[in-house]
C-alpha cells in the first residue's frame, strides 16, 4: 500500500514526464536547448528518488549502513542542485551570481563526498537510523547561501519582463523557497521540496512561454507599426498604402474618396536651399494634410513629394476639404522655407462605381496633375526648377 508521501512522489514524477513532453512539442524552444530541459527534469526526479530511498532505508535493519549513507550523500548533493541550478538554468541567465551559485553547489558536492567517509553530515546508529552529523550546520549555511543567490537571480530575471508581469514570477519564487524551508525547518514527515519545486518549474515554464510570446507579439506589432509609418513625416507609409489597396480591392463604399496631393516646386527648393529644406517642405506638407484630413481619413506618403488620402465617408465634403487644404497651405511657414504650395485632386467612388481603389487613385492623380500643370503655367516656372523664357 502506498503512503501519502509516496503518492506525492509518483505524481511529481508524472508531472516531470508531462513537462518533458511539453518541451518536446514546443516548437518555439530551440532543438539544441531541449536536452537541457530534459536533464534538469531528470535531476529533479533523481533527487526525489534519493530522498524517497533515504526514508525507505532509514531504520531498515536489512539494509546496510553504507547504503544509507550513500543515499543521504546523494540526497544532500542533488537537493540543492534540483532546487537551485534547475530553476536558474531554465531562466538562461549567466552572470556573476550564476557563477557564485555553481561554485557553492560544487563546494557542497565536495563537502558531501568528504562527509561520506568522515561522518560529518550523517551518523548511522546500530538500528540503521541516521541523524545529522556534527558539521550539518555547514550544509545549512551553504543551503541558505544558495537560496539567497536564487532570490537575486529571480529579481534579475524579473527585470526582463514588464512590471505588471513580475508579481506572478516572484510568487513562484516564494512558493519554491517555502517548500524548501518548510522541509528543512520542520523536518519529520513534512516533505515539500519536490512537489513545490515541480509546481514552481511548471509555472515558470508557463510564465516564460506566455510572456515571451507576448513580448514577441509586441515586437512584431512594433515592427508592423514601423513598417506602416513613414519615418520622415509620421504619416502612413508606402507599405501601408499598398496594404490599403489590397483592403479596398473589392467594391468601394459609395461615399469613398481618394485625394492625390503633390508638392509644387520641390526640386527648386532642393537645388537652391538643400535637401534639408526640401525635407522641411515635405514635413510641412504632411503636417497640413494631416491637419485637414487626419480626422476623417488615412494620409499616406507614397513617394518623395507625393501623398494620397483615402476617406471612407467623405459625406459631400470633398470641395470643402480642398479649400481647407489651400487655406492651411497658405498659412504654413517654415524655418528655412517660407512658403508651401500644394496641388491636389480627388475622385469620388460615387462618380466611378466600377473602379477599384487603385484606379480611383489614378483618376485623382489625373486631376492633381492638371492642377499642378496650371500652377506651373500661372507661376511661369518649369518642373526642372528653371524659370521659363
Amino acid at each position: 500500500m502506498l503512503s501519502y508521501y509516496e503518492t506525492i512522489i509518483i505524481i511529481t514524477w508524472m508531472t516531470l514526464a508531462i513537462l518533458c513532453v511539453l518541451i518536446k512539442e514546443n516548437n518555439r524552444i530551440r532543438q539544441d536547448f531541449k536536452p537541457v530541459y530534459y536533464l534538469n527534469y531528470f535531476l529533479i526526479a533523481l533527487a526525489a528518488l534519493m530522498e524517497w530511498a533515504g526514508l525507505k532505508i532509514n531504520g531498515n535493519p536489512d539494509m546496510s549502513s553504507l547504503m544509507l549513507r550513500l543515499v543521504k550523500c546523494l540526497d544532500y548533493i542533488l537537493t540543492p542542485i534540483a532546487a537551485a541550478y534547475v530553476i536558474i538554468g531554465q531562466m538562461r541567465i549567466r552572470n556573476i551570481y550564476y557563477k557564485a551559485l555553481l561554485g557553492t553547489l560544487f563546494m557542497n558536492a565536495v563537502f558531501q563526498i568528504v562527509s561520506f567517509f568522515t561522518g560529518w553530515m550523517t551518523v548511522v546508529d546500530s538500528n540503521n537510523c541516521y541523524s545529522h552529523g556534527p558539521l550539518y550546520f555547514v550544509y545549512m549555511i551553504m543551503y541558505f547561501a544558495i537560496i539567497i543567490l536564487v532570490v537575486i537571480e529571480f529579481i534579475i530575471y524579473g527585470r526582463s519582463f514588464k512590471k505588471q508581469n513580475r508579481t506572478s514570477l516572484y510568487m513562484m519564487m516564494v512558493l519554491v523557497m517555502s517548500g524548501a524551508l518548510m522541509q528543512e525547518l520542520i523536518g519529520g514527515e513534512v516533505r515539500t521540496v519536490y512537489i513545490t519545486l515541480t509546481i514552481g518549474i511548471t509555472l515558470l515554464f508557463i510564465h516564460a512561454t506566455e510572456f515571451t510570446q507576448l513580448s514577441s507579439d509586441e515586437f512584431i506589432e512594433q515592427q508592423q507599426k514601423q513598417l506602416e509609418t513613414d519615418v520622415l513625416t509620421g504619416l502612413y507609409s508606402r507599405y501601408a498604402y499598398t496594404k490599403a489597396l489590397d483592403k479596398y480591392s473589392s467594391e468601394l463604399p459609395e461615399s469613398f474618396a481618394a485625394f492625390s496631393i503633390d508638392i509644387n516646386d520641390l526640386k527648386s527648393v532642393n537645388d537652391t536651399l538643400g535637401h534639408e529644406a526640401g525635407d522641411e517642405l515635405i514635413c510641412g506638407a504632411a503636417e497640413v494634410i494631416e491637419k485637414v484630413f487626419g480626422k476623417i481619413g488615412r494620409c499616406y506618403r507614397t513617394g518623395g513629394d507625393e501623398f494620397v488620402v483615402l476617406v471612407e465617408n467623405i459625406d459631400g465634403q470633398a470641395e470643402i476639404k480642398l479649400k481647407q487644404l489651400n487655406k492651411e497651405t497658405s498659412a504654413w511657414k517654415g524655418q528655412t522655407v517660407k512658403e508651401l504650395s500644394l496641388s491636389a485632386g480627388y475622385a469620388l467612388a460615387s462618380d466611378y462605381p466600377e473602379l477599384s481603389c487603385e484606379k480611383l487613385v489614378r483618376e485623382s492623380d489625373l486631376k492633381m496633375y492638371k492642377a499642378k500643370s496650371d500652377w506651373y503655367l500661372k507661376t511661369g516656372k518649369d518642373r526642372r526648377g528653371r524659370p521659363e523664357n
